[in-house]
């Protein structure tokens, strides 16, 4: 990017920095800041006078509000706008504060300085940046400028020639940013999180060093450069610290749980000369440290700033008190917290809901059965809210909201088929339940080497008129380069169509003969794109054959969120990742996949890990209104398609379970009628008018062999439990499935 206005930075801002000595500033002496429209910890933060102050701000507190009204008694008390500077992490968000506060004092906020952290080190640097070297003119370049940089470095370095498995620029990026973001050495972030990378830590350093030197050869600078750089200004320069902390006589931080140490740090340099400094923060909402968030900034805060007086807004405005007791149980237990206990006037509401499904698709059909029950009762389906810990949890409940033809938008972390290693496995299956699928077809002749577009499409072109495609692709004569992976895939295509394998098998030959390509495709990054596919072999053996899974996942998902920024979808449920809801509130919310073992997430041991897991809950829990549904399977298949009994979160069990409404999966007696399709049927089988399946009956399939009906979940489903081959959900309009007489 050359030029242009950088990130979180507008031209208001840059008039704030720098404003016209001569600009009004006239408070509105209409405006009253009293008890009659704060409460009593409001009131105290907003009024407090000099020195450090630190706002525990629980969820649903008036957080904001609170922010703005400081700003406003600041200026009635004869503080000038401009020594005023207000940190926040988002643009929207100063925008939103400066604006409410403006209509507090009239027009003389727009003096105050308020912006992202990156925003207030782009102002300070082009105007101090001479005190470390750097001129006024450097330019801002974005991501994808940084690693179009970094791929030049990797050619002129040689790196490139290392072969397709060295790192992508992409990941070599995030390597480089995370290590500066949590303050660890490059190593240490990627025995952590790249271990199969561990071979490049020599190479990556040296790019690191030549990254370094052509942004400061070409007078470049990129985001983690803005607050590195701030950090030194205030840091190594005495001069600039002193005029910049004379500018600012009050500092203001929004969402300081949040901080990084950097930002941490600039904060502690930016008050050296007065200490006025006010943070608002919530140390049970900390739950970003993937983004480089050190939890114990806020916890450190009364360390670094001797003398802090401490105020907690406890009063919340957003929920229910059955629902703020069981969540202040959930944070109860945390091992380090400012203690505070949140409460409301709110008069009356329901206590929360805490539901044991058997198995993950029980889980998902009382979900959407409550969702039911809830729009029926008056309920707006875009008041309701599913959120999960990880995007891949959400993937049963997906299929039967689109089943059941509820629409839905999905917030953080992709639908089960966006991801494009997903998409590549599964246009193999695709193929086998309709060799006439085109797109599929292309997906897999492309990842042979030494196959391009045009080979593909000739390919294609010999094979699509064909009475058998699969058949056809046998006798077509490949070139002598693509040999041997054309063979490799004949033969793969032979294999799956063996009568006797479930859909689970077809997959497993999938995966083994996909391995090296994904590997190879995806090197820097297949660790957790593994895991996703690790997720789809679990989903698929649930099924007693390859249509009905093919059908649920290629059936048209409901369309994504308009792409035009701030546009809110109406009347669609809304699924969403915690990470992705913090900040957010509906009237109705349900936390699924609450189950041992994974959430917490299976890698976390007590300690911090541990301890942030427990926080992730606290936020889910908090962005309910009206009711709470907390739901778990008591039995989870693993990725090797074992049956694992599994039970309630260790948070759940820590809490009293006079808090909640405990239910328990009860057996239901569901009789249906199936008219089975007429080729589906074996021979000696009576034709004539339709079979009644019900709970309860013994039936024959000719593969998992005899088995006894569990369940009837939907419309032409049958849950069975088989004797030799476990639970399985069957279509009836696919399966070959008869009464045992």
């Amino acid at each position: 990017m050359q030029g242009g206005t950088p990130y979180g930075t507008t031209v208001a801002m840059q008039r704030e920095l720098f404003p016209d000595p001569g600009s009004p500033c006239s408070p509105d002496p209409a405006s009253v800041i009293s008890r009659e429209v704060l409460n009593e910890a409001q009131f105290a933060a907003v009024t407090h006078g000099e020195g450090p102050v630190l706002v525990i701000a629980g969820a649903g507190s008036g957080k904001t509000r609170t922010l703005v009204y400081r700003m406003a008694h600041l200026i009635r008390q004869g503080v000038e706008p401009e020594s005023i500077l207000l940190l926040t992490f988002t643009r929207r968000a100063a925008e939103e504060m400066m604006w409410r506060a403006g209509q507090l004092t009239g027009q003389s906020c727009q003096r105050i300085m308020g912006g992202t952290f990156h925003a207030t080190a782009n102002m300070l640097l082009r105007r101090y940046g001479h005190h470390l070297g750097f001129g006024s003119g450097f330019t801002i370049i974005d991501r994808g400028d940084g690693e179009g940089i970094i791929n030049l470095l990797k050619s002129s370095l040689g790196l490139a020639g290392a072969g397709k498995r060295f790192p992508s620029k992409r990941v070599i990026m995030n390597i480089l940013s995370g290590s500066i973001n949590r303050a660890i050495p490059i190593e240490d972030l990627i025995f952590e999180q790249y271990i199969h990378l561990s071979e490049f830590v020599e190479d990556i350093h040296t790019i690191r060093r030549h990254y370094a030197q052509f942004k400061l050869d070409h007078g470049l600078m990129d985001y983690d450069d803005l607050l590195v750089n701030w950090q030194r200004l205030l840091a190594e320069s005495e001069e600039a610290r002193h005029e910049i902390c004379s500018r600012f006589q009050h500092i203001l931080v929004d969402e300081y749980q949040d901080t990084n140490l950097i930002q941490a740090e600039i904060v502690r340099l930016l008050a050296t000369e007065h200490d006025n400094v006010m943070v608002v923060g919530d140390d049970a909402q900390s739950i970003y440290s993937f983004r480089g968030a050190d939890f114990y900034n806020i916890m450190r805060f009364p360390e670094q700033f001797p003398g802090t007086r401490i105020i907690k807004l406890e009063e919340n405005y957003r929920s229910t008190q059955p629902i703020l007791s069981l969540t202040n149980a959930i944070i109860e237990k945390a091992q380090q917290k400012f203690t505070k206990e949140l409460f409301t006037s709110r008069e009356g509401g329901t206590r929360p809901v805490v539901f044991g499904a058997r198995n993950e698709s029980s889980e998902a059909r009382f979900i959407v059965q409550t969702i039911r029950e809830l729009t029926a009762g008056g309920t707006d389906i875009s008041e309701i809210a599913v959120l999960f810990r990880s995007g891949f949890h959400s993937y049963k409940l997906e299929m039967e909201l689109t089943s059941s033809m509820v629409e839905y938008e999905k917030r953080g972390g992709l639908k089960l088929t966006e991801s494009s290693h997903i998409k590549d496995a599964l246009s193999f299956l695709r193929v086998v339940v309709n060799p006439w699928d085109h797109l599929s077809w292309n997906r897999i002749l492309l990842q042979l080497d030494k196959v391009g577009p045009k080979t593909a499409q000739k390919i294609l072109a010999t094979i699509k008129q064909a009475d058998d495609p699969i058949e056809a692709l046998t006798r077509y004569r490949p070139a002598r380069g693509w040999q041997a992976g054309f063979e490799r895939l004949t033969r793969l295509f032979s294999e799956l169509r063996r009568p006797d394998l479930s859909p689970g098998g077809q997959f497993d030959l999938v995966m083994e003969y996909y391995e090296p390509i994904f590997e190879k495709i995806y090197y820097d990054d297949y660790p957790k794109r593994r895991k996703e596919l690790d997720q789809v072999k679990v989903l698929i053996s649930g099924y007693g054959d390859l249509r009905s899974f093919v059908d649920d996942t290629t059936l048209d998902p409901p369309e994504s969120a308009s792409s035009s920024a701030g546009s809110e979808i109406q009347d669609r449920l809304v699924l969403s990742t915690i990470h992705s809801a913090k900040g957010l509130e509906w009237d109705v919310v349900f936390v699924m996949g609450l189950a041992q073992g994974r959430f917490p997430h299976q890698s976390a041991v007590p300690g911090e890990a541990w301890e942030e897991e427990r926080r992730l809950l606290y936020v889910a829990a908090t962005r309910a209104r009206k009711q709470l549904f907390l739901t778990y399977p008591r039995e989870l298949v693993t990725p090797d398609r074992k049956m694992t009994r599994t039970g309630m979160s260790p948070f759940l069990r820590e809490i009293e379970p006079g808090l909640y409404d405990n239910r328990e999966t009860s057996p239901r007696r569901h009789t249906m009628e199936s008219t089975p399709i007429p080729p589906a049927r074996p021979a000696g089988r009576k034709a004539g008018g339709p079979v009644k399946f019900e709970v309860g009956m013994v039936v024959q399939h000719p593969f998992f062999g005899q088995g006894r009906i569990k369940d009837i979940p939907g419309p032409r489903r049958v849950e069975v439990s088989f004797d030799r081959h476990g639970d399985k959900i069957l279509h009836l309009d696919y399966a070959k499935l008869d009464p045992k007489l």
